[in-house]
């Protein structure tokens, strides 16, 4: 299994190729919270369209909706109103059940948190989401997490715990384990978010690597520098897109 931070390198911008079909397609989206006094809107007329094999980046000041919007792409949350569809069939016409095996197998999470479990090894932390994929026995586990952990240079660390580990290599604990899922999309919060510039620009060669490797990558940024390195960047202000 190739390790993909090894030798350290200064790897390229994502290739401006041209995106593959839609895997994702956001219409007319809204998100509003509402409580009996205040009235928030957190995404407005959102208009998205996600190609097989795209690396796109979201910037916007805190506070804008990026994060809601991840979340609503990963269906973890709902719209107030609009479309999703993913592979062209709308997410309505899903049930709770086929959400569910939508969110375990076809999309990985990095969050700029790690949310790692630090009672669990590393091999542990990667192995857990796979407890809960059908079809997938303890011995399948096993080979996908030292495999994943390979990928990401941390074969040797297996046995850690994630307070043993530097902040760099936490997130990449957490890249292994939405890697391991074999997932076609990875949605990534501000995954560098905690990290110096130069861990930070370690994950990002990571994450273009595997977008390299035809995994579309969406991924919610601060930073202009890594996102120029994307292959399309959308900005938001205010909960809306503005370019």
């Amino acid at each position: 299994m190739e390790n993909i931070l090894a030798p350290a390198e200064t790897r390229p911008a994502a290739p401006r190729l041209p995106a593959g079909p839609p895997v994702l397609q956001l219409r007319n989206i809204e998100k509003v919270y509402q409580t009996k006094t205040i009235e928030t809107v957190a995404l407005h007329q959102v208009n998205l369209t996600i190609g097989k094999g795209e690396f796109v980046s979201i910037m916007g000041p805190s506070g804008c909706g990026k994060s809601t919007l991840l979340s609503i792409m990963g269906l973890l949350d709902e719209p107030t109103s609009g479309e999703i569809e993913l592979d062209g069939r709308p997410v309505q016409s899903y049930s709770d059940r086929e959400l569910a095996a939508l969110r375990n197998q076809k999309i990985g999470f990095v969050f700029q948190s790690y949310h790692l479990i630090n009672d669990l090894s590393v091999l542990d932390n990667v192995e857990l989401p796979l407890l809960y994929r059908p079809g997938v026995g303890g011995k399948e586990r096993r080979e996908r997490a030292y495999a994943a952990l390979d990928k990401v240079g941390l074969s040797p660390r297996t046995s850690h715990f994630p307070g043993q580990l530097s902040g760099g290599q936490r997130q990449r604990v957490a890249i292994a384990r939405a890697l391991a899922g074999r997932p076609e999309i990875i949605l990534a919060d501000e995954p560098t978010g905690n990290l110096d510039s130069v861990m930070g620009e370690e994950i990002l060669d990571l994450l273009l690597h595997l977008n390299r490797e035809g995994t579309t990558i969406v991924m919610v940024t601060h930073d202009e520098q890594q996102a120029l390195k994307t292959q399309r960047l959308i900005r938001f202000f205010d909960g809306s897109q503005v370019s």
